[in-house]
């Protein structure tokens, strides 16, 4: 136990530095400023009026997608097919005159319900990943093309199974990383201004069963900087400074989709899937060879799997969406994997979450939107109303939530709406 919480405490030093490495209230990639989903904002409602906080604004013009948002100054970025599906694009918002400024074009639409990259916006640059396997490089200000890469015929990247690529690009230092899947490139670090090939990571034995439809998160677990990610076949760690293949967890991949992005924090890091498959907390611990990942504990699909809308760490706890095509809000003690409470769930299908200021904000897929105490005590529903219908909403509402300065963002298909949070 001891242990454990010195790894607690090291990622609460970490976390802070990050935060005050001038992301300030902006939510820039996804899952926000330090991709775990927790929003370090105060002064937020602690309820919600009947029928929910006020609609500041919608609009439409976002193009087909399940691309979340992000949010950096006064624009909004996110990904869409548009020009009647004939193509996925990168778009900014103005989001004082809610006009779209410029919209690059990325690759090929998709069919099935549009883009699924959120993407990242750095010092100026925009990045974002289409489902055909484009990455584009652009200027965020002007939306004028930089650079730009595809993970198929570039690296030989290949999908676990038939959604495309959904991956959101990963910003460390100065480099990009992104998940090809292939047998010579699982992960890539590419120079992140320029696109050149920093390293590619071989894994022994091939490619891992091909990219999931995780996004990469840091670790610095047993002292070695390193990317953690799910791929067809393994949640597997990567070196950070050299691409070294360190580990792979193979009990947590499903044959179908492994999709939920990893939460690590100290020496540790929780990983989860749906499709009958269950979630586990493990050890990195450091070895004469580099690293390796302990199991501390296994839950089974019954106890805790999660499907699209993942789940965060606050302190001590996880709090989570459970069930296969589902989403109920689910509280576990981290150190332990004992279940604490788990709530029936307030709307229909799939729920995705963030934290933020003590309260757990779940947003599921028939467009209900709930309001969740982050307490281990019990389970306290706070407040819960579902978004006005609009006819250009198409397909489930599965892209994550967005927080930034006060402001909730949501978005369904063609739509954004933009909900006032703040507290009185």
């Amino acid at each position: 136990m001891a242990v454990f919480r010195r790894g607690l405490a090291l990622l609460v030093l970490f976390t802070a530095g990050r935060v005050s490495n001038g992301w300030s209230d902006d939510w820039p990639q996804w899952r926000g400023p330090n991709r775990d989903a927790v929003s370090a904002e105060k002064g937020l409602m602690p309820q919600w009026p009947d029928g929910g906080p006020p609609l500041l604004w919608s609009m439409a013009g976002v193009g087909k997608g399940y691309s979340g948002v992000v949010v950096v100054g006064d624009r909004l970025y996110t990904m869409g097919d548009l020009r009647d599906g004939k193509a996925q694009f990168l778009i900014a918002v103005d989001l004082k005159t809610r006009e779209r400024v410029w919209a690059t074009r990325v690759g090929p639409p998709y069919g099935d319900g549009g883009s699924r990259c959120t993407p990242t916006v750095h010092d100026g640059l925009i990045y974002g990943l289409g489902t055909d396997a484009d990455l584009v490089c652009a200027d965020a200000t002007s939306g004028k093309e930089v650079w730009r890469k595809n993970l198929e015929q570039d690296f030989g990247g290949q999908m676990m199974s038939g959604w495309r690529y959904s991956e959101s690009p990963l910003v460390d230092g100065e480099r990009l990383i992104v998940t090809p899947g292939g047998d010579a490139a699982a992960l890539v670090a590419l120079d992140r201004k320029t696109g050149a090939v920093i390293w590619k990571c071989a894994p022994p034995g091939g490619a891992m069963g091909g990219a999931g439809y995780a996004s990469a998160v840091v670790s610095d677990g047993g002292g070695v900087r390193q990317y953690v990610t799910l791929m067809g076949q393994a949640a597997i760690g990567v070196k950070a400074d050299d691409g070294t293949f360190l580990w792979a967890y193979p009990q947590v991949a499903n044959g179908t989709a492994n999709i939920p992005t990893p939460v690590a924090f100290g020496d540790y890091v929780f990983v989860s899937t749906a499709y009958g498959k269950g979630s586990a907390l493990l050890k990195l611990v450091k070895t004469a060879k580099g690293v390796q990942a302990e199991q501390v504990y296994w839950l089974d699909a019954n106890t805790f799997q999660c499907h699209h809308g993942g789940f965060l760490r606050v302190g001590d706890y996880l709090y989570g969406a459970h069930g296969h095509n589902q989403g109920a809000p689910i509280c576990i003690e981290l150190k332990t994997g004992k279940v604490l409470w788990r709530g029936k769930q307030p709307g229909r299908g799939s729920g995705a979450l963030l934290y933020a200021d003590g309260e757990l904000y779940f947003r599921y897929e028939d467009d209900t939107l709930a309001l969740v105490e982050a307490t281990p005590q019990e389970f306290r529903l706070k407040s819960t109303f579902k978004m006005p219908s609009q006819p250009e909403m198409g397909g489930p509402g599965w892209a994550h939530l967005a927080l930034a300065n006060g402001k909730l963002y949501v978005r369904h298909g063609d739509v954004l709406l933009c909900f006032d949070v703040r507290g009185t």
